[in-house]
């Protein structure tokens, strides 16, 4: 599971949970979350977050998951093309961000 790899990068550079969390900005029960395997599927964002702070490249949490099928083909796809048209990390947390205003947006409607 993507969890249990995060959790052995945290241990391997003797991070707490509580300090990885507060590093990539995350909250410590979701990561807690993550690493528990409660949830599967985290984002993109989160992902790139804790890659930042684990010195490791987003994907290879998601080759991670591929080799475990816990992301199906589609969004692993989508994150290989988003890549190679050169979208940056930046531009693509950019883009969830205004995703996220605008579907609150519609939802406050």
């Amino acid at each position: 599971m993507i969890g249990d790899e995060i959790k052995r990068l945290r241990l391997l550079r003797n991070l707490s949970l509580s300090e990885l969390a507060s590093r990539a900005n995350v909250a410590k029960s979701y990561l807690s979350s993550i690493e528990r395997g409660l949830q599967q599927n985290p984002s993109l964002d989160v992902l790139n977050k804790l890659a930042n702070e684990l010195n490791v490249q987003v994907t290879h949490f998601l080759s991670h998951a591929e080799k475990e099928n816990l992301l199906d083909d589609g969004w692993l796809q989508l994150a290989k093309e988003a890549m190679d048209s050169g979208m940056t990390k930046k531009e693509l947390r950019d883009f969830i961000e205004y995703h996220r205003w605008r579907h609150q947006k519609e939802h406050q409607k």
